[in-house]
């Protein structure tokens, strides 16, 4: 190899070392990118129905967005740190104790050479409390005090405004990074990026409001209380893939405990139902038709991402994998394996149609290697 090779290795060598050091913020950026394009969707819909401005449009598409956000924190976040507080301080305590009174009676119909298999409830129930409310305050410490995640939330918010206040010119940098033969078809690819990645926000968004709106009707049937914030956090939940929808089903599970044990299990098998339906039949149909997401590489994407850049993997999993998917077919796919087929040069027709039939028991033909769309040729027989 010469100099050069080696230098613009050990460059490339670094180049991936720093992308690697700096991974955590490059997940923020492509966060801040997924935002900026969901709402300068929103803005362009708002702009060309009312005729408005491009800068009256960003602030309505900003103004419904926050909206959003207030109205989160003000239908959920009160509610449930109060029926929280009321779980781990009364409720739960005397849940452990009717289990413990159920526990002696049962030891009552159980032989007594099974009785000291049986778990200890008051044992239990003092070694949980003390745990619980370690974890709550702790929690709440985490989530109020956490000076990195709330620089990291702010940076991403600024960044998506930046984005979305001059998107063309950040494009247009971004493109200014490729050889100038090749700008015109990354632009077509950023384009087909955009368009796929609102098209996944778009079925994200649907695919919420209907696990929000069956657990608003599954909780309202069964009398729980808070049904319209916990079918809401159900739908926002619904986002993060296969850990949300396990988490969502814990709050409803324990408020219903503190009414009646019964309904505890039937919110269980309608969430488990719902989250069946949404996961086979709903998800992919909406992913197949949006962006053609096959359901064995979601999952796979999920835990590549995960494995490699923790939570934030999993929350951009899906976002990931579809611009990932739309570069690698337009650019590995389309641009390079494309290019490239076999033609054949003899004419014995039937001695190739052996061969394809039968590789192994035939030599091998006479071909010629040609890149398609260039004038380069390989001769393989050499």
């Amino acid at each position: 190899m010469l100099l050069g090779h080696w230098l613009g290795f050990v460059a490339l060598v670094l180049s991936l070392y720093i992308l690697w050091q700096v991974r955590q913020m490059l997940l923020i950026v492509f966060a801040a990118i997924v935002f900026a394009t969901a709402l300068n969707k929103l803005a362009r819909k708002i702009q060309f129905k009312f005729k408005l401005a491009r800068t009256v449009g960003i602030l309505a598409a900003i103004s419904i967005f926050v909206g959003i956000l207030i109205c989160f924190f003000i239908l959920i976040v009160p509610p449930f740190v109060t029926q929280f507080q009321e779980l781990t301080a009364t409720k739960f305590p005397a849940i452990l104790k009717s289990s413990s009174q159920w526990g002696a009676n049962l030891a009552a119909y159980v032989p007594a050479p099974l009785i000291p298999y049986l778990p200890n409830i008051e044992d239990l129930t003092k070694q949980i409390q003390p745990l619980l409310k370690s974890f709550a305050g702790q929690s709440l410490t985490i989530f109020s005090s956490s000076l990195g995640a709330v620089l990291n939330l702010l940076f991403m918010v600024i960044l998506t405004m930046m984005l979305l206040a001059q998107p063309t010119a950040y494009r247009r940098a971004f493109i200014a990074l490729f050889p100038s033969f090749y700008r015109r078809r990354v632009d077509g690819i950023l384009a087909e990026c955009e368009v796929s990645l609102g098209k996944w926000v778009g079925g994200a968004i649907l695919s919420m409001v209907v696990v929000a709106v069956l657990s608003l009707i599954g909780l309202l049937s069964l009398g729980i209380p808070l049904p319209l914030a916990q079918a809401i956090l159900a739908g926002l939940l619904n986002f993060v893939p296969n850990l949300g929808p396990t988490i969502s089903v814990v709050i409803p599970v324990a408020i219903a405990l503190m009414d009646e044990p019964w309904k505890a299990v039937a919110i269980f098998i309608i969430y488990f139902l719902i989250q069946q339906f949404e996961s086979s039949l709903l998800t992919p149909y909406i992913m197949a038709q949006q962006v053609s997401l096959l359901p064995a590489i979601t999952l796979i994407a999920q835990v590549f991402f995960t494995t490699f850049f923790g939570f934030m993997g999993l929350l951009l999993a899906l976002p990931l994998t579809v611009v990932a998917k739309v570069w690698i077919n337009e650019v590995l796919i389309e641009d390079i394996l494309n290019r490239w087929k076999y033609r054949r040069t003899s004419d014995d027709r039937s001695s190739y149609d052996r061969e394809l039939t039968d590789p192994w028991q035939n030599p091998p033909m006479e071909t010629e290697l040609v890149i398609t769309g260039t004038e380069e040729s390989l001769d393989t027989s050499n």
